[in-house]
């Protein structure tokens, strides 16, 4: 047994600083699939943004959710609604994914802002992106105000919502099985622009043991 098994591990408590040039968190859980989210005001203003901390929570029902990190035109939108649309972000769509980060008012439109197309959904009044070879349609089911462990209030909302219709391209369907790697799907690291892409080379296969 070592005598110090922490000699060679960086400590820190995040509560006292990380003591790193960049915050290591985002970079350690990741990369992190990325929610591109479209919403619509209760008066109609369209949003698009993009949002690192998201991922999918259920399978039946299917359950996404996306986190705010303050209380921006996104929450308000799909608390006003009642729903949003989650768009893939792929390795052709990232630099206008990157232009609807922009810090614009709300009356700003990203999806002009980043040269795409709203396209009306089918079950939901939110458009989605055209040019996003996926789509999810989402009704939301829950909004939460994340707090610390002591309990106090952290300014970050969690927004989650159920899957209530799926758009895939058909090019992504080989034999029925959708094709991961051949989509170019982006994902969020750390650092202050770091992203990869997922390919073929990333792909090993692994069986669940048997009872």
């Amino acid at each position: 047994m070592l005598e110090n098994p922490f000699d060679d591990m960086h400590f820190y408590e995040p509560a006292q600083g990380h003591g790193l040039p960049h915050d290591p968190f985002n970079a350690i859980v990741g990369p992190r699939p990325i929610g591109w989210i479209s919403s619509r005001s209760a008066d109609g203003a369209v949003n698009l943004a993009p949002y690192s901390f998201f991922n999918a929570f259920n399978y039946t029902p299917p359950i996404v959710g996306f986190s705010s990190i303050g209380y921006k035109d996104t929450v308000r939108n799909v608390e006003q609604t009642g729903e949003f649309a989650w768009n893939l972000t792929t390795r052709a769509l990232a630099g206008a994914m990157n232009r609807t980060c922009a810090p614009v008012p709300p009356e700003v439109s990203e999806f002009e802002l980043a040269g795409l197309t709203p396209v009306a959904s089918r079950l939901i009044g939110v458009p989605r992106v055209l040019e996003s070879p996926v789509s999810f349609e989402c009704r939301m089911t829950q909004i939460l105000q994340l707090e610390g462990i002591n309990r106090d209030k952290v300014p970050t909302w969690l927004v989650l919502g159920e899957v209530v219709a799926v758009h895939i391209d058909r090019a992504l369907l080989k034999d029925g099985i959708y094709d991961t790697a051949a989509a170019g799907h982006i994902l969020r690291g750390g650092g202050a622009g770091d992203y990869f892409t997922v390919g073929p080379e990333q792909l090993f296969q692994m069986s669940r043991p048997r009872a």
